[in-house]
Parts: structure tokens; sequence; C-alpha cells
């Protein structure tokens, strides 16, 4: 008798808590001894993502419930980590849609659901956090209805089972008014309703690689669903492209199923099951991996195209090679090699500058992961401002765009409206949305909106909440104004002194503090007016032999303005670059040499 098998996939919004959920369907199943001391969110393994609270990474695992063997995949909410989303439905049955109670579906939920119900994947509503106290149940389900509507969702996606639950707690019902209890109706839900695999058991292996990892003992990790046959260990095996020409033969050296949050080797696997293989050298994702008589490759599901572009060069500063260890042309390009081939939604290429990569993705966010990522690892970079993927269409030059849900507290609506409409943006929809807050909908070009997250934090105070979600190629708006005001730049190297800086302080606001290391060309404030500013902050007060009548008073200098990283990237206009080190974010002009600033900047006047 074969066993019972189910796999399952759980999309939601960001931080609406769908890997606090799976910590807890852990510990109900009994993946999680009684004593055993576990990190909250275990998912979350990542570094980043533990310390920006958001999944990144597609991960899998799997629970054993009364004799079923249930996969998991905890999938990325948002919407610059499509990629992973995307190749994860591939491998899944049904999906848990988990909502937050109060704020409902968000773009990314849109986005990602849109993907499953076009699988055809069946899903299982589940209301999350209904112990909040501004939770609204109801009108959370009508919503959800509604958005099912809107992506074409067939009669059996639309009679979907609703759970009422509160992730954190531990506990569902099928009523709103469940406030205890366990995850033992979710189980049971995932059960009746997520179909077992339709897999074919008596024909030859055939799997589609979804995830690729690396490890330092087995090399290349290739996970995916065996869609037919059986893999048993040390195989003969061979992968196909998509187009179905050979990549490479080999052998199954190792097979890996996944328990709770370890993967453990296994002997043998069959059709349905999501394993990871290790043995082959040059397969990646989308390939197929097949027994040996099969000719034909399995169909790999299309990835959006990306948005966004950034440009990654060697750190060619003074200061260059002091903090990182990894600071050659080679050393990147091997980097970015490896992340692209994991990484389908990234792709890499050759730049016409020297030793430069362009590196094109989805968003900032995603880009942004990438370069802290790498600064971690010792690399040292210098990173361009971003710049949109345009395209030929039918009317001419086409640019991307995305719908951009913002949550502003009513008070704060105008600015908003006034400062999108600023940057190209088209409100489609403005509403109240309960306790004092306004929900404005806007059609924006992704041009306008580089940059304009701090100032949007800045504008509302930090209460407000901006969800961004690519909409579509639409018509070149035209120029969209930048930075209004230009900035302070060093004309000499050496130390910051605090004598130069109190003086500079009344120009603009500054970056660096006193002491710190400059460099000829480096930014080092923001001037108060429109052009940029040279000046020297390593200039020292003039000592003479005359006596002052009055006791010097102490300079007292402003704690200068440190700019995070995705700040100092948003920042930055585009004769300027962002210098990123282990330890150090910098921001410098292009052109480090005042003489040749003057004969670039004259070039894109005539140009």
């Amino acid at each position: 008798m074969p066993r019972s098998l189910r796999n399952v996939a759980i999309i939601a919004h960001v931080d609406h808590g769908k890997t606090t959920l799976v910590d807890q369907l852990f510990r109900q199943s009994g993946t999680f001894r009684d004593n055993q001391r576990v990190e909250e969110r275990a998912m979350d393994s990542n570094e980043l993502e533990k310390e920006r609270g958001i999944t990144i990474l597609a991960k899998c695992t799997s629970v054993e419930w009364r004799g079923t063997h249930i996969n998991i995949v905890d999938t990325p909410g948002h919407a610059d980590f499509g990629g992973e989303v995307e190749r994860i439905l591939s491998m899944v049955d049904g999906v848990i849609l988990l909502v937050d109670a109060a704020e409902g579906p968000m773009p990314q939920t849109k986005f990602v659901t849109g993907k499953a119900l076009a699988l055809g994947l069946k899903p299982i509503v589940v209301v999350n956090k209904i112990d909040r106290t501004d939770a609204r149940p109801a009108q959370v389900l009508d919503e959800c209805f509604e958005l099912f509507l809107t992506l074409n969702a067939n009669d059996e996606q639309l009679d979907f089972p609703v759970l009422y639950a509160s992730g954190r707690a531990g506990y569902a019902g099928s009523d709103d008014s469940v406030r205890s209890g366990d995850l033992t109706p979710l189980f049971e839900t995932i059960v009746s309703h997520v179909p077992p695999p339709d897999a074919d058991l008596d024909g030859p292996f055939a799997m589609l690689v979804t995830l690729l990892n690396r490890d330092n003992f087995l090399g290349r990790v290739l996970t995916g669903r065996i869609a037919s046959g059986r893999l048993e260990l040390n195989m003969p095996i061979k992968s196909l492209s998509p187009d179905g020409s050979a990549v490479e033969q080999g052998r199954a050296s190792k097979i890996m199923a996944f328990e709770g949050l370890e993967r453990v080797p296994v002997e043998s696997a069959e059709a349905g099951d999501i394993v990871a293989i290790a043995g082959l050298t040059h397969t990646t994702v989308a390939d197929s991996i097949v027994a040996l008589d099969v000719a034909e490759p399995l169909h790999a599901q299309p990835i959006d195209p990306p948005t966004l572009a950034m440009t990654f060069s060697v750190n060619d500063s003074p200061l260059a090679g002091r903090e990182g260890s990894k600071v050659t042309s080679r050393m990147i390009r091997d980097r970015l090699a490896r992340e692209a081939e994991g990484n389908v939604a990234i792709r890499v290429t050759e730049s016409d500058e020297k030793d430069a990569f362009e590196v094109a993705g989805r968003g900032e966010l995603q880009l942004g992961v990438l370069i802290e990522t790498m600064r971690r690892e010792g690399f040292e970079l210098t990173i361009s401002r971003p710049r949109v993927l345009f395209r030929d269409g039918e009317g001419g030059r086409e640019e991307p765009y995305e719908t951009v849900v913002i949550d502003v507290d009513d008070e704060h609506a105008g600015t908003v409206v006034e400062k999108m409409a600023g940057r190209k943006a088209e409100m489609t929809d403005m509403a109240p949305s309960g306790g004092g807050k306004t929900r404005i909908t806007f059609s924006a070009p992704s041009r306008g909106l580089i940059g304009y997250h701090g100032e949007f934090l800045s504008d509302t105070r930090g209460t407000g909440i901006m969800n961004r979600l690519f909409e579509r190629y639409g018509p070149h708006k035209g120029r969209i104004e930048g930075r209004a005001n230009g900035v302070l730049i060093s004309n000499a190297a050496g130390e910051a002194i605090a004598y130069s800086l109190a003086s500079l302080e009344e120009r603009g606001w500054l970056m660096v503090g006193n002491g710190e290391k400059l460099y000829e060309g480096m930014i080092i404030g923001e001037n108060a007016k429109v052009q940029d500013l040279e000046v020297n902050p390593t200039k020292a007060k003039q000592l003479t032999n005359i006596r002052s009548s009055g006791k010097d008073d102490a300079i007292r200098l402003t704690p200068p303005r440190r700019l995070t990283l995705e700040q100092a990237i948003a920042y930055i206009n585009d004769d300027e670059l962002v210098e990123v080190t282990p330890k150090s974010v910098r921001l410098r002009k292009r052109h480090l040499d005042p003489h040749e600033r003057k004969r670039a900047g004259r070039k894109t006047e005539g140009a």
C-alpha cells in the first residue's frame, strides 16, 4: 500500500505570519521534542532573514501527522523574490493562503496567489492573527473571494475551505470566534483538501530542478519533486536543459528527503516525493534530471523578466583593499555567476565598463540583499544607481510600471498624493481603511519609485506602509525630477577634522564624523543648495603664538547622518557611486578628479 503523501506551499504577504505558523506545525506534529530548544521562526535560517524578519529563500520541510507525510514549502512573501515563488509552486499540489485578519489581502498576496491559481492549485484560506484587537475576519474573507474572482479562479478553486487561526498561539478553527485549541483542524483540512501527488510510479524516472544550493561536502545539491518513476542510490542519471539538449551524465551519489528542518539520506525515492540530489556538477534550475533512456525534458514554468539593473564593479577608491579580502574582478565575476546560477530571477552580463558587471533583478530589495550578502562574505564593490530596463514596444519606448498600495494616516494622505504625482504616478483608488487610516492605490513607473521609500517614511513619520508589485510595461513617462539638493564633496585626502566639520555644518548635513578617513571626490554630506560644492574637511585650525583673550569654545558637532546600504543606493545620482566594504558604506563621485568630473558633466549636457 503506497504511503499517504501531501505537498503544500504556504503563501502570504510579508509579515502575515507564515514562518511562525510553520514553527507551530513543527511543534504540534512532534517534529520538535517537548524539551528541545528551538529558535523562534526556525525556518528563517539565513542571517539576513533573522535581522530583517522576512523570508528571502524558499525552503522545504516536512511533518508527519497521523500516518501522512506532509511536505511544506515556506515561500518568500516579497515580490522582489518572486523567482523563488514561481519555481516552488510547481512542486506542490495545494496552497495555504495565509491572510492577516486586519490587513487583508495585499499586493504580494495577489502576485503569488495569481501564480498558484494559474497552475490550477486549490487554495485553503487561513485568516491568521484572529486574536488581533483590530481583526475584521468577515470583511477579509470577502476580500479574498473578490481577489480570487479578479484572478479568474475556476469554480473548484472558489469553493475553498476557510480556517481562522493564530499562528503565534498555535490554534485554528472553522469559526472566527475560536480563541483556543490546537492546529488539528488545519492538519485535517490539508489531508482532506490537498490531493495526493498525481504521479506516475511506473514510468521512467524524471524530476524538474526547482532549487539549487551548495554544500561544502556534497557540492551542488539540486531539489525538486519527482514527476515519475523511482530513483535509487547510485542510479545512472542524466540532465536535460529546457530545450532538450543534454547537459551532463552522472550518478545519484546522495538522495536526501526532508524531515523537519533536516535533510536526511535515503536509499530511494519515488514519484511525488520532494528530494534533494547530489552528484551532478553542471545541472541547474529549470533543467530536468531523468533516467538515461528519457529524451524529453519536463516543462519549466517561465520566469517574469527582471525590471531593474545596477552595475557592480571593482572598488577603485584610494581606500580600496583595506577592509575586504575579495577585491578582484575575477572573484566578483565568479560570485555573481554562482548567484545567477541558483537565482533565476537575477541576470548577470559583462558591462562595457572596465572590471564591471551589470546585474539585473526584480527590485531594489532583492539586489540590496545580494550586495549585503556579498559584503559580509568579504567583498569590496562599487555600485551604481539603479536604473530601470526599458524595452521597445509597438508605440515606442516602454518602461515597467508598478501597482503601489499605501496605507497611511489620514493627515499624511495629501502629502503622499502630492509626492507620488511628482513622480508621475496615477492614483487609481482611494478609500478609508478604518482607524483613521486611508488606503491609496497608484499605478507608477518603477523609475519614479527609486529612492522614494526613505522620503515616504519621513513624510508619514514612520507610520506609513508601502507595498509594491510589478504591473506591466507601459509608455515612457518622460523626465522625472531626481534629488533636489547637491552634495558636499571632499577636495582633499586625509582625516576629517572637527574644526572644519563644524564650519561645514552651516552648508548642509554631514555623513562623516571627526577622525574618519576621506579621499578626494568622496561625498561627505548634502548641500543645502541645488549645486554640488567642493569643500575641505581636513583643514586644521591655524595656531599662532598670540594668546587668545578668551578660552576657545569646545567644538560640538551634530552626529553625522549614516545612510544604510539601501538608503545610499537610492540616494545617489547617475554620476555617483556607492563604495561597499565589509565595514563601511561610502558615497563618492564616479570621477574622483574634479577636472574629469567637469569634462564628463559637459559631455552629459551635450548629450
